[in-house]
């Protein structure tokens, strides 16, 4: 098969890899339809997410059709599935209580010794997002093995195309997730930084669930204006003192809520930013986090601070005497997926969420490093590239 594998910072390319094939008895192996290049795929396209080999297969948006299935799985061959990006067992501690971006099983043993130091736990498995977290070959390929076929995909029915359900995998429900951490209450007033896809449905998903105004926080132009569209207020950060338009924006109070959609790879001229880059470039210190400190500076006292952004190490000058001061709450994670797919399916299928403005660019899976290239370095065109295996590259 084709499949889209990385080789080292700003170096992905499409190899033939052997088919993959069922391991164990709840596997169930897909044909993948359409597969995304997600905001976090770019950091591992940046080499910034330790623990990727090369030839390592990416992708973790993908869905399609079931083709093979083991014994114990419960797709039938021939069934549309999307497929969650958080590999669960469906049984454990963790997973009984839909913590399921906490699964204990599904990293295998031998490759939780890798982000046990680093964390104090291992993480759970992921598709395509580097041994961390499993080792997983992702879906940005012909076909892909999905492990606890009987708890992740979701049957999708006759009626919706890929691209009205390919982010129930990821984005959709991960700024869903964000905005229920943000603990909206009806008229809040909530402020996003980034409107990348994540941050995107995480203004749509505010304003569903009450908000009374939402603030986005970007610089690119394009990106700004579908945020405007979806019925947000926006601050162009390039332009504007974020600190002080939010401030008159919230009546002299401060936002409610904030959300950190940015994660560990902020940029722009400020001088904390600058200081992060360059530690990132030479392997101090991880993260770049303006937009994480930039929003618990900015929130009201008592308010909320929710993190759907990633975060992949460690942080200086992080304002914990802020945090704590203004009695601040804090929620992140990885997102439990499967808790959040069949509503938020049952709300794409009575036209209550459309997912589809989001799509700048639709490429063939032999064109994906065009497609990376530019998602990361053209991000005002490029908001979202769905990937097509199958199709063939326009001449």
């Amino acid at each position: 098969m084709r499949a889209l594998t990385w080789h080292g910072k700003h170096d992905v390319r499409v190899e033939t890899h052997p088919d993959p094939e069922i391991v164990n008895p709840r596997d169930a192996i897909i044909e993948v339809t359409s597969t995304a290049i997600c905001g976090s795929d770019l950091h591992l396209y940046d080499g910034v997410i330790p623990g990727l080999l090369a030839g390592d297969i990416l992708g973790h948006e993908f869905m399609g059709r079931v083709v093979e299935t083991g014994p114990k799985s419960t797709l039938k061959k021939g069934q549309r599935v999307v497929v969650p990006f958080t590999i669960s067992c469906g049984h454990c501690f963790f997973c009984e209580r839909q913590q399921y971006s906490a699964c204990d099983n599904s990293n295998p043993a031998e490759k939780q010794d890798l982000s046990e130091p680093l964390y104090g736990h291992a993480m759970s498995g992921l598709f395509g997002y580097s041994h961390l977290t499993g080792g997983y070959p992702g879906g940005q390929a012909e076909y892909v093995r999905v492990p606890f076929s009987d708890i992740g995909p979701i049957v999708i029915p006759d009626g919706l195309d890929d691209d009205q359900v390919l982010f129930l995998s990821d984005i959709l429900p991960t700024g869903w997730m964000a905005a229920e951490n943000a603990g909206i209450e009806e008229g809040d007033t909530v402020a996003v930084w980034g409107c990348g896809p994540v941050g995107l449905f995480a203004i749509q998903s505010a304003l569903l669930m009450g908000a009374g105004k939402v603030i986005a926080i970007d610089e690119y132009p394009t990106r700004l204006a579908l945020a405007r569209k979806l019925g947000a207020e926006v601050i162009d950060f390039k332009r504007t003192r974020v600190l002080e338009a939010l401030m008159e924006m919230s009546g002299g109070l401060g936002p409610d809520a904030v959300i950190d959609a940015v994660g560990m790879e902020a940029h722009g001229m400020m001088p904390d930013t600058i200081m992060d880059n360059m530690k990132q470039r030479v392997g101090i210190g991880a993260d770049s986090a303006h937009a994480l400190r930039e929003a618990i500076m900015a929130v009201r006292k008592g308010g909320r601070v929710s993190i759907p952004g990633v975060y992949g190490g460690f942080l200086d000058k992080f304002p914990l005497g802020a945090l704590m001061e203004k009695g601040l709450t804090v929620r992140t994670g990885q997102t439990h997926v499967q808790r959040y797919t069949e509503d938020l399916l049952r709300r794409i299928g009575e036209g209550e969420i459309d997912t589809t403005f989001l799509i700048s660019h639709r490429l063939p899976l032999e064109d994906a490093a065009r497609g990376y290239e530019n998602f990361r370095f053209n991000q005002n065109e490029w908001t979202k590239v769905v990937l097509k295996p199958g199709t063939e590259v326009a001449q």
